[in-house]
């Protein structure tokens, strides 16, 4: 037995160091500064599982997924069974040496009801993962919300919609802060709230499916698309790389427009606090305005900004369609986008990690966009990754390829002056992913869902990361672009 795991070891370690020769070497982990840290993410819902455990009520994603709304009809019930397996994924996280860990809080098992009782078994497990990452040294990073809203609260009142989710959203980020706040020092408020606006309140492909026609993805019975709606703003965002789809001034014009709806329409209110003139100017009387007491208080409300960033998009204008219909937001930016010049531009674009093209300049772009026009704040890759069929080799060198070429992207916009501080692969292990199911797998480490046990198995990207990591191992990302890993597509 001892034999064949020497084997297996010496067999990994060849197949890394042929993968870092073959394309040379180009970077280590001690060209980062001291303080950056390296880590990986996952989420509440897409994770936990033990949904109707220990007093957690369901969330809107329970209800979304339990109506077969999912394309291979999964839902998160079990996920990847990190509630029962957090102490054996922390410690895979240890082994690993990821030096950060970023995760989610479900509101629905810390406050069954939304307000009031904090659920006593919730606080339980949240602290038992907390003082577990503490005893192993990792470095704990919270999203307090990531798009699983208590049912209760939507039925009660429409969630987001209302402002009455001010008063429960501030109590349940009190008894985080009160609770953890004594060993969590990083906090993140709300997840993609611009994708969470479109995809939740306009196409309806996320829960809780508000849009209307002919804006929705699906028949929706519920919401108004053209009223863009004032909710609360976090401090993450989904980002894209951006290039128009010509030379065209008009085309280059639209990719700024594209950037000032997608980024300046969350990062805007809070650096300068208001919108971006361009959006006042097409939304018109439909966006909300900000009082002079709300625009002081949301200048400068941030200690960083946080990056869930996966793929590029081509620019293309469409400032001739003067069709005067009813506008939703994507029809308000007058362009179209696709991931590749050589695809029609459409007037809406779904994030899916599963289907990405990579393009490891575009995040690079993006972070120093934001360097040059935020006053350079503190940033962190929140989430980056690749997905992949189920079906996929514990060999996933496309994934390596991935993730290498992104993190040397990040590197080049630090030297470039930008005030990167970490980054963090999606995902640690596979999940449910929100898009796909289980159907595509983003995890360094593979989940077996067919399995009562859940069990993880290493896939060679866990092996490459934790090289890179703990035996400050090369990567290099000199011939990525014979790959297609550009822009050019």
């Amino acid at each position: 037995m001892e034999g064949a795991r020497a084997r297996l070891f010496i067999a990994v370690l060849f197949c890394l160091v042929v993968l870092q020769r073959a394309v040379g070497l180009q970077f280590t982990r001690s060209d980062f500064p001291s303080d950056f840290v390296f880590g990986s993410a996952t989420s509440a819902y897409q994770v936990e599982g033990a949904a109707a455990e220990d007093g957690r009520s369901p969330s809107i994603w329970d209800t979304f997924a339990h109506s077969g709304k999912m394309p291979d009809n999964s839902t998160g019930d079990v996920a990847s069974d990190g509630y029962h397996k957090y102490k054996e994924d922390v410690k895979l996280m240890a082994d690993t040496g990821l030096e950060a860990y970023r995760f989610s809080i479900s509101w629905s098992r810390l406050i069954p009801d939304g307000r009031g009782e904090v659920n006593p078994k919730g606080l339980e497990y949240y602290n038992s993962l907390i003082d577990e990452l503490v005893k192993h040294g990792i470095q704990i990073h919270v999203m307090i919300y990531q798009l699983d809203l208590p049912q209760v609260l939507e039925d009660e009142y429409q969630g987001w919609l209302s402002p009455k989710i001010i008063e429960d959203f501030t109590a349940y980020t009190d008894v985080c802060f009160r609770e953890f706040g004594d060993r969590v020092k990083y906090w993140t408020t709300l997840a993609e709230p611009n994708i969470l606006g479109i995809g939740s309140y306009d196409t309806g492909i996320w829960p809780p499916q508000h849009c209307s026609n002919p804006f929705g993805f699906i028949n929706c019975t519920i919401g108004n698309s053209t009223e863009l709606q004032c909710g609360m703003v976090g401090i993450n965002v989904y980002s894209f790389g951006m290039y128009p789809i010509s030379d065209s001034n008009a085309d280059k014009e639209a990719t700024q427009r594209y950037r000032d709806f997608y980024i300046g329409w969350i990062v805007d209110p809070l650096t300068y606090g208001d919108y971006p003139s361009v959006m006042k100017k097409l939304v018109g009387p439909r966006l909300p305005v900000f009082t002079k007491y709300q625009s002081e208080m949301l200048r400068g409300a941030f200690d960083f900004i946080g990056l869930n960033h996966y793929t590029s998009l081509y620019i293309m204008d469409d400032s001739n369609n003067t069709n005067s219909s009813p506008r939703d937001f994507n029809a308000d930016t007058f362009a179209q986008s696709s991931t590749s010049r050589n695809i029609t531009p459409g007037g809406q674009y779904i994030p899916d990690p599963s289907a990405v093209v990579p393009d490891p300049d575009g995040l690079e772009h993006m972070l120093e966009y934001l360097k040059a026009t935020y006053d350079n704040p503190p940033l962190y890759v929140q989430e980056n990754g690749l997905g992949m069929t189920t079906n996929s080799s514990l060999e996933d060198k496309k994934r390596i390829k991935f993730i290498g070429g992104y993190i040397g992207s990040t590197l080049t916009a630090i030297r470039n002056g930008a005030n990167v501080r970490g980054y963090f692969v999606w995902s640690f292990i596979d999940v449910f992913e929100f898009l796909a199911g289980f159907d595509a797998t983003c995890g360094l480490y593979s989940v077996d869902f067919e399995s009562e046990e859940r069990t993880r198995k290493p896939r060679l990207s866990a092996h490459w990361y934790s090289n890179f990591l703990k035996n400050n191992g090369t990567i290099s990302i000199t011939d990525l672009s014979d790959d297609g890993y550009h822009a050019e597509q």
